[in-house]
């Protein structure tokens, strides 16, 4: 047998975009012969995602997992919505998300880790499927949270099958109360943060950056107002207050009745579950934010396509 060394099976990975798993197995089949390889891919439909691999993929699906005290999420991208209301997507997202809670919410572990069944890692799976379904598709980020005493809860919206939508929350409670009510209220709190889209915990937990930008934006719009110097420096404190109010999960009132803030409610949650409770962390997912998304002319499109 052939001597398959590590960056033989990189370098046929980088030409094909094919699995790790699947290049190995390639390069046994024909000795260690690399353009072999490449071609033995082909044959098998592994090396075609490499050629949409250029192509964007904003849409897809958010897993959400969450058992006792620990949870994770995970975005899977693919190009468009429809293959999120695919079953083989789906049953790989779902799987995906549960390999996510095993290896802590590390997306290079993760891409890494076995895939049940398969024979391949993650990423091959995923190659696979590319090569299956015909579009990109790609691992793009996870996540997990964990307490040693508590819950963390889950919550995915626009779901379209368990544990599988468009935005991924997890909230994690610290507390030794009665889990149950702890457990209710973890999930009221992840439907809370799905639609209140909070940037940060606390005050203290806010982007500096993003805190100086809002000071800058205020402090240009209380200047053109004409008051004096102390009026604006007052005008833009409280300004700043409501900021935090708006985007601080703490100072943010509660979407349940539009008005008690988290940090009450949080008060008012340790009365009811006979223990102090403590927002240990919180993540959300939203599908497909911080990607550009290209739009072309579908007929454009198609035009492209037939002068090739």
């Amino acid at each position: 047998m052939a001597d398959i060394t590590a960056s033989l099976v990189k370098e046929l990975r980088e030409k094909t975009g094919a699995g790790m798993m699947d290049c190995k197995k390639a390069l046994n089949e024909v000795k260690g012969d690399l353009e072999k390889a490449v071609d033995w891919l082909r044959t098998k439909g592994l090396s075609a995602a490499s050629k949409k691999a250029g192509r964007v993929a904003a849409e897809g699906l958010v897993g959400v997992a969450a058992v006792g005290t620990r949870g994770a999420l995970i975005e899977v991208n693919a190009e468009t919505d429809f293959v999120g209301r695919n079953e083989q997507f789906q049953k790989f997202v779902s799987a995906a998300t549960m390999i996510s809670l095993d290896q802590g919410g590390d997306i290079a572990k993760v891409a890494l880790a076995p895939y049940p069944g398969s024979g391949r890692d993650v990423q091959g799976e995923l190659t696979n499927l590319i090569a299956t379904i015909g579009e990109n598709m790609a691992l793009r980020r996870a996540g997990a949270l964990s307490v040693s005493d508590g819950v963390v809860s889950g919550y995915s919206h626009n779901a379209v099958a368990p544990g599988l939508g468009k935005i991924g929350v997890l909230v994690a409670l610290e507390s030794t109360g009665d889990k149950t009510k702890l457990a209710a209220f973890a999930k009221q709190l992840a439907m809370h943060v799905a639609a209140a889209r909070p940037q940060s915990l606390t005050v203290a937990d806010l982007d500096r950056v993003a805190i100086e930008r809002e000071r800058a934006v205020l402090a240009e719009k209380a200047a053109q107002s004409g008051k004096t110097p102390d009026i604006i420096a007052k005008m833009v404190e409280g300004g700043l207050r409501k900021f935090h109010q708006e985007v601080v999960l703490l100072e943010q009132a509660f979407v349940i009745d539009g008005k008690t803030k988290i940090a009450k409610a949080v008060d008012d949650a340790s009365k009811q579950v006979g223990a102090s409770v403590k927002i240990a962390g919180f993540l959300r997912f939203e599908l497909g934010e911080g990607i550009e998304k290209k739009s072309e002319d579908f007929a454009a499109e198609v035009a492209a396509q037939l002068k090739k």
